[in-house]
């Protein structure tokens, strides 16, 4: 096995180079990010493998902070008749007082590029293109080792992109690669390391190696997210709970059942937090926030569900609400015996079959709690906008996800997916229920059911 590749993450002070390295070693802890200068003080290394094997070592490296300065003194400091070539010009430099002492920062960057494979020279491209950029430029092209420009930050509408590729383009740079650390594109880091393998031919077995690393592992991300979604939905879906016919008994068995189903839709949140290496700060759901982890809005206010515009459905959910006439978005739960007979009518044979002895228990004096299916369509909608922004989100961004879930019309219309309809019929196979057995056949089939209908 080969050496693994040396990368040196470099340029001017504050352009984002923690953060790209955050984002491309999916690590939100690596380095400091700050919107202070001179933040990094030291050079900092993280290892990328696949199965075991060390492909890629990227260095972060403090800022360049006075290029002008320094470029002003390697050149005075030539003697009359020396024609030292950039990397001996500065080998000298490095072994003078200068490098210990004015320029130690530099110094730092310098040393590392030298000892490194090629260098990523990061720039903020919402900057202008002005005389201090191309004089680090110009030093660090003495190091001669290969350089490729990555213009961060390209999302943003102030970006001056096409002043930058003049500008590289005059300086013999016409390889770069745009990037943005805060919001990066799908395809953002094979393109990056595809580049690299254009300057550095040897190293290409190792960066397609890490290529389809990367996009198998995003793959596997998407997957183990929607099996998580999927075992959310079912988990709600096959709820309910039989209760005593007392009024202070049924509420109390309704707030316990709210507090439980917000407690498992947690779950899920937190998993997926995990699943991405994200915190509990990532996410800030516009109308259903997301504060430390936390779901802000509360699932059971009718209000959101109004504002959202998500349809009750049809079936068991929709007769019950017109024999009982209320309205179910309260509280999201059907129960009470009057509501039967609209059940039995919203549902047909099918219900009758699959609910009659505990339709028959609702006769007796009984209640049965069971979550409608405009909560689970709410809980679907929020859960897929969540899975679909942390797979776009760079692990250096600093502002919460915001969602706006009435820009996603799916789930708010239609029959809910035949898995759910499957899961009303199973309280077994809910983790809510007393009983629960999850390890069914049965119940794993229609979870992968559930899960490749999300993914379309």
């Amino acid at each position: 096995m080969s050496a693994p590749l040396k990368l040196a993450v470099v340029g001017h002070t504050n352009v984002g180079k923690t953060s790209l390295l955050r984002t491309l070693t999916r690590d939100i802890g690596f380095g400091e990010v700050s919107h202070r200068p001179s933040t990094t003080r030291h050079v900092e290394g993280a290892r990328l493998s696949v199965d075991g094997d060390a492909l890629l070592e990227l260095y972060d490296t403090p800022g360049l902070e006075d290029a002008i300065a320094l470029l002003d003194h390697l050149e005075r400091s030539e003697r009359p008749g020396e024609r030292l070539d950039g990397p001996a010009r500065l080998a000298r430099f490095l072994d003078g007082s200068e490098a210990r002492q004015r320029f130690e920062q530099e110094a730092k960057v310098l040393r590392q590029l030298l000892a490194s494979d090629a260098g990523l020279y990061v720039i903020d491209a919402r900057e202008p293109v002005l005389a201090k950029y191309r004089d680090e430029l110009a030093v660090l092209a003495g190091c001669g080792k290969p350089l490729l420009p990555v213009l961060n930050f390209i999302a943003s509408p102030a970006t001056r992109e096409d002043d930058w590729r003049e500008a590289l383009a005059r300086l013999g740079l016409h390889a770069l690669v745009r990037f943005d650390s805060v919001a990066p594109p799908l395809d953002g880091e094979r393109r990056l390391y595809e580049s690299l393998a254009l300057l550095l031919e040897r190293s290409r077995p190792q960066l397609e190696r890490l290529i389809a690393d990367h996009e198998a592992q995003a793959r596997a991300r998407q997957e183990d997210g929607r099996r998580l979604i999927a075992e959310l939905l079912v988990d709600i879906a096959a709820c309910r709970r039989q209760v005593a016919t007392e009024p202070a008994v049924a509420r109390s068995a309704v707030m316990a059942l709210h507090e439980d189903v917000r407690r498992r839709e947690q779950q899920c949140v937190d998993a997926l937090l995990r699943l991405y290496a994200f915190d509990g700060g990532t996410a800030d759901v516009t109308d259903l926030p997301l504060l430390d982890g936390r779901w802000g809005d509360d699932l059971f206010n009718p209000e959101t569900l109004k504002q959202l515009s998500v349809n009750l459905g049809s079936g068991v959910a929709a007769g019950a609400a017109a024999g009982a006439g209320v309205d179910l978005l309260v509280g999201g739960l059907t129960l009470g015996a009057a509501a039967l007979v609209g059940a039995l009518a919203g549902g047909g044979a099918q219900t009758a079959r699959h609910y009659g002895q505990r339709l028959l228990g609702k006769l007796r004096g009984q209640r049965e709690l069971t979550l409608d299916d405009a909560v689970l369509r709410l809980l679907a909608l929020r859960q897929r906008q969540l899975l679909d922004a942390l797979a776009r989100r760079g692990h250096a961004a600093q502002q919460a996800i915001r969602l706006d879930l009435r820009q996603d019309p799916a789930w708010r219309q239609g029959d809910l997916p035949e898995p759910l309809r499957k899961a009303r019929a199973h309280p077994r196979w809910s983790s809510l229920n007393a009983g629960a057995a999850l390890h069914q056949p049965e119940r794993a089939e229609q979870v992968a059911a559930l899960s490749a209908q999300l993914a379309r």
